[in-house]
């Protein structure tokens, strides 16, 4: 009788977990083939070549926003991603078992906390922080905000990460007469390699389509912009503005531009999926 209940009750909970994932996977296919349908007609070699042409004109590009989300993406990486890591690492090993547990709570408490305030505030934090003392927008104020909006993300996912490593193979390693700093560089984050680099794409992930920080700190721009202290575009920015505009044209390079966004999220994941297997075969 218990078996049957049993096999009841994971008949039941597979099928309502299969309901569940159908339910959160419709959403992102109808939105994945609109963003396909609407956008595929407006992908074209000048869109990735092209700057912006001047309103009401049909025809430009967005190259120079393409080049400005790649940039503002990469300072954001190099800003957020090693300290969102070095957080996770912390947390993790350093707050567990060290008399300080206390303290890796409070910075636990604090990127949970981070985690739920809106980024617009972040935006508007940065902008008195940076933009005002410099007396202009800039790519790096950008980066700093999209960075501080992946901190808490990258440190949970890799705390968490970092849990699923066993406590074995620390102990294991202990007992051979390694330190603490050669256990965790060589075992535990070597170990945790592949999981770290889901957790540095998920932070990637959250800011890749954030337009709101980016209008308070980055601004945008018509030109090339190269340098980060200047005014920099990027194609959320781009998009926000194409798809408000009372321009045909417009909105389809708006929704070409966000097809173009979402192609470079999913090549970035790739690549760095492909590097984390190629470091677990050496």
């Amino acid at each position: 009788m218990n078996l049957r209940l049993r096999n009841s009750a994971n008949w039941i909970m597979l099928t309502l977990t299969a309901v569940c994932t159908v339910a959160v996977l419709i959403p992102l296919f109808l939105i994945l083939y609109y963003v396909i349908r609407q956008g595929a007609a407006g992908l074209n070699w000048a869109l990735l070549t092209r700057l912006p042409a001047p309103p009401g004109e049909s025809g430009g590009g967005m190259a120079n926003a393409i080049v400005g989300t790649l940039e503002l993406l990469a300072m954001a990486i190099v800003l957020g991603v090693p300290l969102g890591l070095a957080i996770g690492v912390y947390t993790a090993e350093l707050g567990n078992g060290c008399g300080i547990d206390k303290l890796a709570g409070v910075v636990r408490f604090g990127a949970d906390v981070l985690t739920g305030i809106p980024t617009i505030v972040t935006g508007l934090f940065v902008y008195g922080l940076v933009v005002v003392p410099m007396h202009r927008f800039s790519g790096i104020a950008g980066a700093i905000a999209l960075a501080l909006i992946m901190l808490p993300v990258v440190s949970r996912a890799s705390e968490e990460v970092l849990r699923m490593v066993p406590h074995a193979y620390r102990e294991a390693a202990l007992a051979l007469g390694a330190s603490r700093w050669r256990v965790l560089r060589d075992i535990v984050l070597r170990s945790a390699k592949p999981g770290l680099i889901s957790a540095a794409l998920l932070g990637v992930a959250r800011i890749a389509g954030e337009t709101a920080p980016l209008l308070l700190t980055a601004l945008n721009s018509s030109q090339w912009t190269l340098r980060p202290d200047q005014p920099m575009a990027s194609l959320t920015v781009g998009i926000f503005n194409y798809a408000v505009a009372p321009y045909d044209d417009w909105h389809r390079q708006a929704a070409a531009a966000a097809l173009t966004l979402i192609a470079m999220i999913v090549l970035l994941s790739l690549l760095a999926r492909a590097w984390g297997r190629i470091g677990e075969v050496r």
